[in-house]
């Protein structure tokens, strides 16, 4: 008996580098995928913004037409001390009260607030407004307040 071992034969390619990317590959694709960040990127959380914009000017709307139909019920609207909290929770002094007069609770704006209410308003029967993303008077852009007026 012989003692045989098979071999096992390789062929090396004269190419090494044909089976795989050159550093250089990488990083020039690793360059344009940041080009590509740098550019999509500002688009897109610039989107966010306004969308957040448009989330806090529907709760308001929605909230105004709530704050309508408690005055449609008790023939004025909740005076500043009892705030928003009156659409969902009845007043001990409003006999008239039918509520309540949201689903849920009243969330806040789309950046952690709560929504300003003020009766009487200086601007209306009612002021209802949010400060924007910085949570201050005034501003511009994301910043900007979102009122009812």
């Amino acid at each position: 008996m012989s003692s045989r071992h098979p071999r096992i034969v390789t062929r090396h390619s004269p190419h090494p580098a044909d089976g795989g990317f050159t550093l250089l590959e990488l990083l020039v694709v690793m360059v344009i995928l940041g080009l590509l960040a740098g550019y999509v990127a500002p688009r897109y959380f610039a989107q966010v913004g306004k969308s957040e914009t448009k989330v806090a000017q529907t709760q308001i709307v929605a909230l105004e037409q709530a704050l309508d139909q408690y005055r449609l019920d008790t023939g004025h609207y909740p005076s500043s001390e009892q705030g928003l909290a009156a659409l969902n929770t009845k007043p001990q002094d409003e006999p008239r009260w039918e509520g309540p007069y949201l689903r849920k609770e009243v969330p806040p704006d789309p950046w952690g607030n709560a929504y300003i209410y003020r009766q009487p308003g200086e601007y209306g029967e009612f002021d209802l407004f949010s400060y924007g993303k910085d949570g201050q008077p005034g501003g511009s852009g994301e910043n900007a307040d979102v009122t009812n007026w």
